[in-house]
C-alpha cells in the first residue's frame, strides 16, 4: 500500500481540537492535598502536533476561542510559543455561566500512587467548533495539508464536532491528503450517543490512511470482534491485537497503517513501553523495554506525534514506530502532557538508549 504526500502545501499537519488548560500539582503530589498548581495549555491532538512543530514542520490548530478571555490568550501565546499557527472563530463568553475553555485538573502520581485525573467541560467553548467556522477550500484546496489528524475525543465531543471531523475528512479525501485517526473511545462521550457516533465513526475510519487505536478502541467504536480489553500480559497483548487488526484490515481495506502502543505499568514511575504496527503487509514491533516515568499523561500522543512525524519525513517504515516509540517515552519525561525535543538527535538517542551528557 501507497501513502503520496502532497508536494504543494503550506502545512504538513492540520489538528482540529477544543483547547483548554491542565492544572497539576507541584512535586508530584495529588490533587486533593495541594494548594499550587501549574497551569498548561492543553488538548490532546495539539500534543500529537507538539512533535512535528518542534522539529521545523508547519503546523496549524482549527479551533474556538471564548473572545477577551484571560485563558484564551494564555492558549494562544502556548500555541504560538510551540510553532503552531491557529486559526479559530471568537465566541463571547456570554455571562458568568456562558461558555469557556475546559479545564483537565491531574496529578502525576508517584511510586504505588496512581495519577488520577478529573475532566471538567462544562460550557466548553471547543463542543460548538463547526465547519461554517473554517473556509475549507481555502485550507485544502489553495493553502494545501499533507495530513490531517483526528482524535475521538474531538469527533465525539459534540453533535457539532462529530460533523465537523466528518466533512475534515471528506475534504481531505477529496483534496488528495491523508488522514490520520486515533480512535481514542470515551465512554462518556458516547453514553446514550452509540448510533451517531458509531456511524461518524466509521466513515471517517473507511477513508482514512493511518489509524491508531487499542483493543477496547477498535471494538466499541467500530464494532470489531476481538477478546476483552486489559489484564493480559505484553506478549498476549501483542497477540491479540495482531488478530484484531488482522479483522481491521479486511473491515477497512484502505487503511495503510495501523498501529497502537504496548503498555505494562510496574509503578507510577516504572514502565515496560512497547509499539506495534501493521504497514501494509508488514508487522514492525519494539519489543516493549522498561522506561522511567515522570508524568505518563500524553505518552500516547507522543507517540503518534513521533510515527506522523515520520511519515512526513518520507523514512523507511521501520524508522516511523521508533521514532514514534522515542517520541511517546519522551513525552513521559516532560511535566506538561506534550514533548518539546530540541531536535530529532535528542529523540533517537532515546531510541538508542543513552542517556548521557551531551555537550
Amino acid at each position: 500500500m501507497s501513502m503520496q504526500l502532497k508536494r504543494q502545501f503550506s502545512w504538513s499537519l492540520l489538528v482540529p481540537t477544543s483547547m483548554g488548560v491542565r492544572l497539576t500539582p507541584k512535586n508530584g503530589q495529588p490533587v486533593h492535598s495541594s494548594d499550587t498548581f501549574k497551569m498548561q495549555a492543553t488538548s490532546a491532538e495539539t500534543n500529537v502536533a507538539s512533535i512535528p512543530a518542534s522539529l521545523g514542520l508547519p503546523v496549524k490548530v482549527l479551533t474556538t476561542f471564548v473572545k477577551g478571555s484571560p485563558v484564551a490568550r494564555f492558549i494562544k501565546n502556548s500555541l504560538a510559543s510551540r510553532h503552531m499557527v491557529y486559526e479559530g472563530r471568537e465566541v463571547e463568553q456570554g455571562g458568568p455561566w456562558g461558555y469557556r475553555h475546559q479545564f483537565n485538573i491531574a496529578d502525576s502520581g508517584f511510586g504505588t500512587r496512581g495519577p488520577r485525573v478529573l475532566n471538567d467541560r462544562a460550557g466548553e467553548v471547543g463542543r460548538i467548533l463547526r465547519m461554517n467556522d473554517f473556509d475549507l477550500v481555502r485550507i485544502f484546496e489553495k493553502e494545501g495539508v499533507q495530513i490531517v489528524h483526528l482524535s475521538g475525543l474531538i469527533a465525539a465531543l459534540s453533535p457539532e464536532t462529530g460533523q465537523f471531523c466528518l466533512e475534515l475528512a471528506r475534504a481531505a479525501k477529496r483534496t488528495g491528503s491523508l488522514i490520520s485517526f486515533d480512535l481514542n473511545y470515551r465512554a462518556s462521550f458516547w453514553k446514550d450517543r452509540e448510533k451517531e457516533l458509531h456511524d461518524i465513526f466509521i466513515e471517517i475510519t473507511s477513508i482514512s490512511n493511518i489509524l491508531v487505536g487499542n483493543e477496547e478502541d477498535f471494538q466499541l467504536c467500530l464494532g470489531i470482534e476481538g477478546p476483552e480489553a486489559g489484564g493480559k500480559s505484553i506478549d498476549a497483548e501483542l497477540e491479540s491485537f495482531k488478530k484484531m487488526i488482522i479483522r481491521a484490515r479486511q473491515a477497512f481495506p484502505g487503511v495503510s497503517v495501523f498501529a497502537t502502543t504496548l503498555r505494562q505499568v510496574v509503578s507510577a514511575n516504572q514502565h515496560l513501553w512497547g509499539a506495534i504496527m501493521l504497514e501494509g503487509d508488514i508487522w514492525h514491533i519494539v519489543e516493549p523495554r522498561e522506561i522511567a516515568i515522570l508524568d505518563r499523561i500524553g505518552g500516547g500522543d507522543g507517540f503518534v506525534g513521533g510515527l506522523l512525524y515520520g511519515i512526513l519525513k518520507e523514512w523507511e517504515p521501520e524508522k516511523w514506530i521508533r521514532f514514534g516509540w522515542a517520541s511517546g517515552a519522551l513525552a513521559t519525561t516532560f511535566l506538561t502532557d506534550y514533548a518539546q525535543p530540541a531536535d530529532e538527535e535528542m529523540i533517537w538517542s532515546i531510541w538508542k538508549g543513552n542517556a548521557r551528557v551531551s555537550r
